[in-house]
């Protein structure tokens, strides 16, 4: 008999989630409240009023278990929705492993990552309250696709601010967001003042996702015909990621099967969030007893190195202070391919499960990462964003893990995204231009030592 290669577990588009789940009321301890920057009073739905519309406010702070999913958003979502989970039979046999490998694939959607999923949600909010202008920022281009997409769909106009690191070596993921119509600056830029007095005091600076949300933040602050759209961090970012778990739920069960390891790359903590907050609901009633794994880079170690410790999400120190994981705000990271993961700081939400020891945290190096990218896409034929070989990497060493103790062990990741814009990270990899980056200690302990005084 003929043993297929690849399986596909698929749902049909009427199985496309009704509701997005918020973890929070189901958590045994309450997250740390927003700060006021000024203040440092906790934050009301009117602080936030100037950067977002309010039932994304409303959604953030939100103890509803289930918050329904708008049915156009719903309709939008069909174009691609439900992901397939997949069965990576190759790359079990190319490990000779006797563990079983699953992978959600976001790469399906029409931006070629999960960004998609909260984009347009948060879009569809905005023209719901009347704005027509979104501006944001974006790592490694994923979120600024996103965006940019989404703000086509439903009409709206929106400027990008693009970490300059990642400007110079995505061209074709600033193209993409071009052809959706949206404006691509490179941050730092002469356009804001938190750019400019970055730029005066570092011309050459390649830019971090941390100076480009103030860029973003201050033209929204700035403008009252125009609203702050962020692609991770935020509760209600992580909460319309969701509909990734509640899907793969469902298609694991189609498949007989039950996790033992679920994984996800770790940057703000969309993708990771997305996945793994339906599981590790399951956990917390005791229908499941998966372990849950973060993967970052160890070159921006924010969840293994960084202090949890209440701070700004923004480098020039606009947004309101988070608990969270941090390497301090002035952090920038090294220039690393994984754009979308070079982040001073981590989710909230993701920073209090890891506290609570409820998941825990590894990191990987650039070169195993993309090492790791190389095997699977020879194995399964996917090319992975340079974000996503972080997962890669580390359920393939769950599996050579399963293999040296000679015991099966279910395997879970998320492929959040394909390569195909980031194709010359594998050219330099394979010419031997990428270089493993260590942590490094005085740069985080200086940033660290800036940490707001907040008891």
């Amino acid at each position: 008999m003929l043993r297929m290669e690849t399986i596909q577990y698929n749902l049909p588009q009427n199985r496309i989630p009704q509701a997005w789940y918020n973890i929070l009321p189901d958590l045994p301890s309450p997250l740390a409240p927003p700060l006021h920057p000024g203040t440092l009073k906790p934050l009301g739905p009117d602080d936030l009023a100037p950067l977002f519309p309010m039932a994304l406010i409303l959604q953030e702070v939100s103890t509803d278990r289930e918050i329904e999913i708008p049915e156009e958003v719903r309709q939008i979502y069909a174009q691609w929705r439900p992901s397939p989970l997949i069965r990576a039979r190759r790359l079990e046999k190319a490990l000779d492993t006797p563990a079983r490998i699953y992978y959600k694939y976001e790469g399906v959607s029409p931006g070629g990552s999960h960004k998609l999923n909260t984009a347009l949600p948060q879009a569809w909010y905005n023209k719901q309250e009347g704005v027509r202008h979104l501006a944001t920022e974006t790592g490694a281009g994923q979120w600024g696709s996103a965006m940019a997409m989404a703000c086509a769909f439903l009409g709206l106009q929106c400027k990008v601010f693009m970490v300059r690191v990642s400007y110079n070596q995505k061209p074709y993921r600033r193209a993409l967001m071009e052809t959706f119509g949206a404006t691509v600056i490179a941050s730092p830029s002469n356009e804001t003042e938190s750019g400019r007095a970055v730029l005066a005091a570092h011309p050459d600076s390649p830019g971090s996702l941390g100076i480009a949300i103030s860029e973003a933040v201050e033209t929204a602050a700035k403008d009252p015909k125009t609203k702050y759209s962020l692609g991770s961090v935020l509760n209600h970012v992580l909460l319309h990621q969701t509909v990734i778990g509640l899907e793969s739920i469902e298609q694991m069960s189609l498949a007989g099967d039950e996790p033992d390891v679920i994984i996800g790359c770790t940057g703000g903590g969309s993708n990771f969030s997305g996945l793994v907050m339906p599981w590790l609901g399951r956990n917390l009633k005791g229908k499941s007893s998966a372990r849950i794994v973060a993967v970052e880079p160890a070159a921006c170690p924010s969840l293994t190195k960084g202090r949890y410790a209440y701070d700004f999400g923004d480098t020039g120190h606009l947004t309101p202070l988070v608990k969270m994981h941090t390497l301090g705000s002035s952090f920038i990271p090294p220039g690393i391919h994984a754009g979308g993961l070079r982040y001073h700081g981590m989710a909230p939400l993701v920073s209090h499960i890891i506290d609570l020891r409820l998941a825990e945290a590894t990191t990987v190096q650039q070169l195993d990462a993309f090492a790791a990218g190389v095997q699977f896409a020879r194995a399964e034929g996917i090319v992975p964003a340079p974000e996503s070989n972080h997962a890669v990497a580390e359920a393939i060493r769950q599996a050579l893990e399963a293999k040296s103790e000679g015991k099966a062990r279910t395997i879970l990741f998320n492929l959040s995204g394909h390569g195909h814009f980031d194709m010359q990270a594998y050219i330099d990899y394979h010419a031997g231009k990428l270089e493993n980056f260590e942590y490094p200690e005085e740069e985080i302990a200086m940033a660290l030592a800036g940490l707001p005084a907040v008891c």
